[in-house]
C-alpha cells in the first residue's frame, strides 16, 4: 500500500490509540507488547483494510487488535517461561483518569482498576479468549453480541466464556480492594516506610510491615537473575529483600 494511503488513513487511525492501547495492555498485562500490537493493528489497517472502508473504524480496529492480543498471549504460554510471570506495571493515575473521561458507564470493573497489578496479575488465572471476553463485558462495557463479533464466535458461546471467566475471577472478587484515592495514599506511605526500612537494612522495621505469611514473587523478565518459585514468610521475605538492596546500595535508584 502506497505512502499516500498511509498518511490518508493517520488522522482516522490515531484517535483510536489509546482505547486499542488500553485494551492491549488489559489483555496482554505488558506494556511493551501492547505498543507493538497497536502498531501492528495499524499496519492491518492500512497493508490489508476492510473491503468496504467502515462509516465506524472503531469495531474493526478493536476486533483486529483483540485478536492479535489473543494471539500473543498463546503463544506466550506455549513458549513457558522460567519462574514466575508478572504484569508489567504502569504509571495508573493519568491513564486510568484520561480513560475515564471516555466512559460514564459503571461496569462491573472500573478502568482504574481494570490496570491495577492485582487485576492484572488475577486475569493469568483465564486463557486467552476468556480473558478478552470478560475485559470487553465488564470493563469496557460490550454486549454479549459485540463480544461475540470480536472473537468471531456465536453470542451464546460468548456468554458462556464470560460466565466461565467471572467465576475463575471469584476470589480475587471476594479479596477485591477497590483502588480509592485513600487506598493510594496509605499505600505509598507503608511503601515508604518499606524503602527506608531496606535502605537502613534495618530487619525488625522491615519484618514489622509485613504479615507472617508474607509472600514474594520476582519476574527479571530473563534479563535478571530471579527467583524460580515464591518465597514465602516474614523472616525469610525481609532477608532476602534486605541481601538484594545491599547488593545493588552502590547503583540503586528509588
Amino acid at each position: 500500500m502506497g505512502q499516500r494511503h498511509a498518511d490518508d488513513l493517520t488522522p482516522i487511525l490515531e484517535p483510536h490509540r489509546r482505547t486499542l492501547w488500553g485494551l492491549c495492555y488489559r489483555l496482554t498485562g505488558c506494556a511493551a507488547d501492547a505498543d507493538d500490537l497497536v502498531q501492528q493493528t495499524f499496519l492491518r489497517a492500512i497493508e490489508r483494510p476492510p473491503g468496504q472502508p467502515p462509516a465506524d473504524w472503531k469495531p474493526w480496529l478493536v476486533r483486529v487488535a483483540a485478536r492479535l492480543g489473543i494471539d500473543t498471549l498463546r503463544r506466550r504460554r506455549r513458549r513457558g517461561y522460567v519462574g514466575v510471570w508478572l504484569p508489567s506495571p504502569i504509571e495508573t493515575e493519568p491513564f486510568a483518569d484520561a480513560a475515564a473521561a471516555d466512559s460514564d458507564v459503571a461496569n462491573h470493573y472500573e478502568l482504574r482498576e481494570s490496570v491495577s497489578f492485582a487485576f492484572l496479575l488475577a486475569l493469568e488465572a483465564l486463557p486467552p479468549r476468556a480473558r478478552a471476553a470478560l475485559l470487553l463485558r465488564d470493563v469496557l462495557d460490550y454486549s454479549a453480541r459485540e463480544v461475540a463479533e470480536v472473537l468471531d464466535t456465536s453470542e451464546g458461546n460468548a456468554r458462556i466464556l464470560h460466565m466461565r471467566a467471572r467465576r475463575a475471577l471469584r476470589r480475587y472478587d471476594r479479596d477485591r480492594r477497590l483502588p480509592t484515592r485513600a487506598l493510594a495514599e496509605e499505600t505509598r506511605r507503608v511503601l515508604a516506610q518499606l524503602i527506608e526500612a531496606l535502605l537502613r537494612g534495618d530487619v525488625p522495621a522491615l519484618e514489622a510491615l509485613l504479615t507472617v505469611s508474607a509472600r514474594t514473587v520476582t519476574d527479571a523478565g530473563g534479563e535478571f537473575n530471579a527467583l524460580r518459585a515464591p518465597l514465602t514468610g516474614r523472616t525469610r521475605v525481609a532477608r532476602f529483600h534486605l541481601r538484594v538492596a545491599a547488593r545493588r546500595a552502590a547503583g540503586a535508584r528509588v
